[in-house]
């Protein structure tokens, strides 16, 4: 989680020759993102995208590890490894990927070397080329409105999940949360400009949820803006600042990032509802002091929240921490697994319903 490094490493079909003789040919437009998100010596946390140029129903994912490089776990992908040779099959509910969409398939820890695979291939169709990795994944069939400062929304209710792998993947609490929505009678759309899917097979698969990546480095570097421009939602769920709180990151520093979201998201839209979690307990078994420290940001949320709370733009604080059990509701001490999913969505849902009632009755 802690991101000590990141390195993207974005395989199309473009100008970089794959080593062999007779190569497959690439697919049109196959695009693979393999990006390290974590890299702490020794091992890696990474994550897989899938851009599609003609739609995908059904994926299978093969390429060569550098020596000596194995996958210990993985998440949202049916895996194996023989030698260097790693596979992955979608797991059905991830299975479609529609044109011009980039979705976040999977993610794994690994250990080795974080250095990029090679001969990446899509459906057997080998990927060919480097694309620039600055450029973030978007979502052509979102048209942002031509001034969200004026116009009133219409349809319905644009929702951004924002955060890390917690929201991102492994995290897929946003599945729960549209059917409780929806099943109450809300017209909502999940709004981001990452696309991974997330049960039930329905539910909005966009979102903001960047694995790996800090709060404060992410509004520093310009990325939680460029995000809100892009896809400038309603309501802003924030679950974020789990990984800096794992690099000790000061409350107050954390908390200066986040009325820097709050403020670039009334610029755009002064209407604009933000709901801000108090984080889920963070018990690492390589971290003693994390546990506190996710204590004293939660300590923090509630009094920064009501100084900025206005009648416009409400901040809404969503205690995520309170009955959530890092023994019982996540697999590693840092992410959920299914019964975390339940309780951070049930969270969620509380707190929006009411939210989205008051905006329908308005």
């Amino acid at each position: 989680m802690a991101a000590a490094a990141i390195a993207v490493v974005a395989l199309s079909s473009a100008a970089l020759t794959i080593a062999s003789a007779n190569p497959a040919l690439a697919e049109e437009g196959c695009d693979v993102d393999y990006r390290i998100v974590s890299d702490w010596g020794g091992g890696f946390q990474a994550n897989v995208a899938i851009t599609a140029d003609e739609p995908i129903d059904g994926w299978e994912m093969s390429w060569e590890f550098p020596s000596g490089t194995t996958v210990s776990s993985a998440w949202n992908v049916d895996w194996s490894q023989s030698g260097t040779t790693f596979s992955g099959s979608d797991v059905g509910w991830n299975a479609a990927i529609a044109s011009g969409e980039t979705s976040e398939v999977f993610g794994f820890i690994g250990s080795g070397s974080a250095d990029a695979p090679g001969t990446i291939s899509v459906n057997g169709d080998v990927c060919d080329g480097q694309a620039d990795p600055s450029e973030p994944p978007t979502d052509p069939t979102v048209t942002p409105t031509d001034d969200p400062t004026t116009d009133p929304p219409t349809g319905p209710v644009s929702i951004m999940p924002l955060g890390d792998s917690i929201t991102g993947s492994p995290g897929c609490w946003r599945g729960n949360l549209w059917d409780l929505l929806v099943d109450a009678g809300h017209e909502i759309s999940y709004v981001g400009s990452l696309s991974q899917g997330c049960p039930p097979s329905q539910a909005d698969p966009h979102h903001e949820g960047h694995g790996g990546v800090q709060v404060t480095q992410a509004v520093a570097n310009g990325d939680t803006r460029m995000w809100l421009e892009a896809n400038t939602p309603d309501v802003l769920l924030m679950h974020f600042g789990t990984n800096d709180v794992w690099s000790a990151i000061p409350p107050a520093q954390i908390l200066d990032a986040y009325t820097s979201i709050v403020e670039d998201l009334r610029e755009l839209n002064p209407d604009a509802v933000v709901l801000v979690a108090q984080i889920i307990p963070l018990h690492p078994d390589n971290c003693a002091e994390c546990p506190q420290r996710a204590v004293d940001l939660n300590a923090t949320i509630p009094g920064w929240a009501a100084e900025l709370t206005t009648e416009r733009s409400p901040i809404v604080v969503v205690d995520q921490y309170t009955g959530f059990d890092p023994e019982v509701d996540t697999y590693d001490g840092v992410h959920p697994d299914e019964d975390g999913y339940v309780k951070i969505a049930a969270n969620w849902f509380a707190a929006l319903d009411g939210v989205l009632a008051s905006a329908s009755d308005s």
